[in-house]
């Protein structure tokens, strides 16, 4: 994207904005590709994030390129931002490819995470119940595969829902999803579609309800429409009001929009890296009055893992003890770490008892790479036993 214009061969469209090397430039600019909604902050209540840097020049990741120092994974991994978090402090930071403190990234699936702690919001306010049937609130989805699903099958990934997240995939329906949402181009004479008309084909099953733990992106955008309805406002406000004003964010975030103004809220929400860190910061300080502790318990202890050991996730995290619950992974540990993860490189890691809080932006090639994905992992566990010391 230099040059006015750029030149074809450098311009970033619709067509190519999740490819590389165009997503290098797209990810922190989707704004000005995709429509959408802003979720604004409060600028008179941004919490200040001192800093206490900590040397971590020694510490090495195991990847399939071998052993390798924090600056040459950082590279490795094509990140773009990463700040580690420990007691509310900045320990670490660091920035490539242009970005700043102040730029926003696209989070892609760690928006899943941030929708998960907003409907704990919800719900500590009585305004959701997990238990209630998804067409409780969208009975437009009563004749699709969706009937019988309730909210927290939605929340947990365990609706009985046909659907192929392919993301490598050239046609079928996750290509019709994406267009329906804006993310895709329509080809030449194709209607254009709406994210909430998209569900009307997602008729077949692939289990029962509560079957074990199958990532589909559609569930937590209808679930984002459940919430509206529920709610009677807006997601990008519901967002901001409920989460994004309240964790002293210090710029506001935006997510994008189909063309009737349908939430992405499977992967469509931008923001900093420090008010991801900060958001973090809240679950990791007990939820500081914003989420309560009931809800952050229960993301914590309350997953099936069973629901996850039965999974095709239990392989693709080299079988470690894991559990997935409100749209958060759990790695079962004497000190539980929560995370989240996005296609591309997005990921968020906290943990209540250390206080440590670690969020990593990056525009790598492939949407999924476990040859760096396990490793950062690996990574957040280590920079979280250096920061608990001893």
């Amino acid at each position: 994207m230099k040059g006015f214009p750029p030149s074809p061969e450098g311009q970033v469209t619709l067509a190519n904005w999740r490819k590389p090397p165009f997503n290098r430039w797209a990810f922190q600019h989707v704004r000005e590709i995709v429509p959408s909604a802003d979720i604004p902050h409060d600028p008179g209540a941004v919490r200040e994030l001192p800093e206490a840097l900590v040397d971590l020049s020694d510490l090495t990741v195991d990847t399939d390129r071998g052993k390798l120092s924090l600056d040459a994974f950082l590279e490795d991994s094509f990140t773009d931002a990463m700040i580690v978090l420990h007691q509310g402090r900045i320990a670490f930071q660091h920035y490539a490819n242009g970005m700043t403190s102040a730029t926003p990234h696209i989070l892609m699936s760690v928006s899943k995470s941030v929708l998960g702690l907003i409907t704990g919001v919800a719900v500590d306010q009585g305004k959701l119940d997990p238990d209630a049937l998804v067409t409780d609130h969208v009975p437009e989805v009563g004749s699709t595969a969706y009937t019988g699903a309730t909210i927290r099958h939605l929340l947990d990934m365990r609706a009985g829902v046909s659907f192929d997240e392919d993301y490598l995939a050239t046609s079928g329906p996750i290509i019709q999803y994406r267009k329906s949402t804006n993310w895709n181009p329509l080809e030449p004479g194709e209607t254009a579609s709406d994210l909430r008309a998209f569900y009307q084909t997602l008729t077949e099953r692939d289990g029962e309800h509560g079957r074990p733990w199958h990532y589909v992106s559609p569930n937590p955008d209808l679930l984002a429409w459940v919430l509206e309805r529920a709610t009677g406002q807006r997601y990008a406000d519901l967002a901001s009001e409920l989460l994004w004003r309240r964790i002293g964010a210090a710029h506001s975030a935006y997510i994008t929009v189909d063309r009737l103004g349908a939430p992405r809220a499977a992967g469509g929400v931008c923001c900093t890296a420090p008010d991801l860190a900060r958001l973090g910061l809240m679950f990791a300080e007990g939820g500081n009055r914003v989420v309560s502790a009931e809800r952050l318990d229960d993301i914590v202890a309350g997953g099936n893992p069973k629901a996850w050991a039965e999974s095709t996730g239990f392989e693709d995290y080299g079988q470690l003890p894991m559990r997935y619950r409100s749209q958060w992974y759990v790695l079962d540990r004497p000190s539980p770490l929560a995370f989240g993860i996005g296609i591309h490189g997005q990921s968020i890691y906290v943990d209540r008892e250390t206080g440590f809080v670690m969020v990593k932006f990056s525009s790598q090639p492939l949407p999924l790479d476990p040859t760096r994905k396990l490793p950062t992992l690996e990574l957040a566990e280590k920079i979280r036993d250096r920061m608990a010391g001893p």
